[in-house]
């Protein structure tokens, strides 16, 4: 996330929380970003490797599987599940994200959708194998999470899986500014929306300067 473009998206983040708006703010950013100011932080225009690294060492059979890609941006890892075998749907809240992603992969086997996920489309509910959460949680103030959790929680069929993959922190150090790494306590969330968790790391990635994450697994 560079330096200048974390700074406009927590400056959008501020202005639309303000405002009673706490999701807003992505559409605005995306729409610059169309515009050609280029700032949205995570535009990597590649598939997350931490997503890619946890294929690589727990490979999952896709095929007559379906995936949701949770806050798709651009739709780097929406297109990597499919590539892997996927049915996949991917969503963001953001209308111009969903447009940019279309444009980048015409003819995409993706089904590219705008939805917001503190208030999904019911449809969703119980229909996914396999549920991508990858630094949305992070983007949303904290007291919004609750409620997010319970929307991915609640994507997962009997048997799927949920992959999050996020910033992390301990409990006594301070949350600091937009993205807000969880905590563990926050992951518990899943456990009480009826998932158990199968595995959990805390590690440093390979970014320069390394950021703490949690990746884990939840299973239903």
């Amino acid at each position: 996330m560079g330096e200048p473009n974390r700074a406009r998206a927590r400056e959008l983040a501020a202005q639309f929380i303000r405002s009673g708006d706490p999701t807003g703010w992505l559409e605005q950013l995306y729409r610059e970003h169309e515009q050609g100011l280029k700032v949205v932080p995570w535009a990597d225009l590649g598939t997350n490797p931490n997503l890619v690294e946890f294929f690589e060492r727990h490979p999952i059979e896709a095929a007559g599987k379906t995936a949701l890609t949770i806050g798709c941006g651009f739709g780097d890892d929406a297109e990597q599940l499919a590539a892997w075998g996927f049915e996949t749907t991917a969503f963001d809240v953001a209308p111009s994200a969903i447009s940019a992603a279309k444009q980048r992969f015409p003819g995409s086997r993706v089904d590219y959708v705008t939805a917001d996920l503190l208030a999904p489309p019911v449809e969703w509910q119980g229909r996914f194998d396999f549920v991508l959460e990858s630094y949305t949680l992070q983007v949303l103030p904290p007291v919004l999470r609750p409620r997010a959790i319970l929307s991915v929680a609640g994507f997962v069929k009997i048997s799927g899986m949920i992959l999050l993959i996020a910033r992390g922190r301990d409990e006594h150090e301070a949350e600091g500014q937009m993205p807000w790494p969880l905590t563990r306590r926050e992951l518990d969330l899943f456990k009480e929306a009826g998932l158990h968790e199968e595995s959990f790391e805390d590690y440093l990635d390979k970014e320069s300067p390394a950021v703490r994450r949690f990746r884990a697994v939840f299973k239903k």
